[in-house]
């Protein structure tokens, strides 16, 4: 799994325990998921259909740096289902891991469209096709 963004643990993403919010991480990981899908399937119009069971297995405190892994674990014709751990950059603790986060691509009038994708794609990729 690639981690690709961090996150560090400040005082107003604590909850009444003084330990990182879920709400909170569950809003980082669907923007981390959002981004991961606009990127790969090059569409900025697409919306999360679906999570599955989401495993809190530790808790972060203020001050830790945490980090989001996300990897794809299906492609659909319309959409794309990741997983996701997020883990204590520090100890590489786990945190929290989702299996699957469906991911769908829309078109302009807000309906599912095919993506026409199969594998994951890079940026340098595109920019190489681009030049020739």
């Amino acid at each position: 799994m690639k981690f690709h963004t961090r996150k560090w643990v400040k005082p107003e993403d604590l909850n009444a325990n003084e330990t990182l919010f879920g709400g909170r991480l569950l809003q980082w990981i669907d923007e981390e998921a959002a981004l991961y899908t606009i990127i790969q399937l090059d569409n900025k119009r697409v919306v999360t259909k679906y999570m599955s069971d989401i495993n809190f297995v530790s808790a972060a405190q203020q001050g830790d740096i945490v980090e989001i892994g996300i990897e794809v674990a299906k492609w659909g014709r319309t959409s794309i289902t990741l997983s996701c751990e997020v883990r204590n950059k520090m100890t590489r603790q786990t945190i929290v891991s989702i299996d699957n986060i469906t991911m769908v691509s829309l078109g302009e009038d807000g309906k599912p469209v095919a993506h026409g994708k199969t594998e994951i794609e890079y940026i340098k990729d595109r920019l190489k096709d681009s030049d020739d």
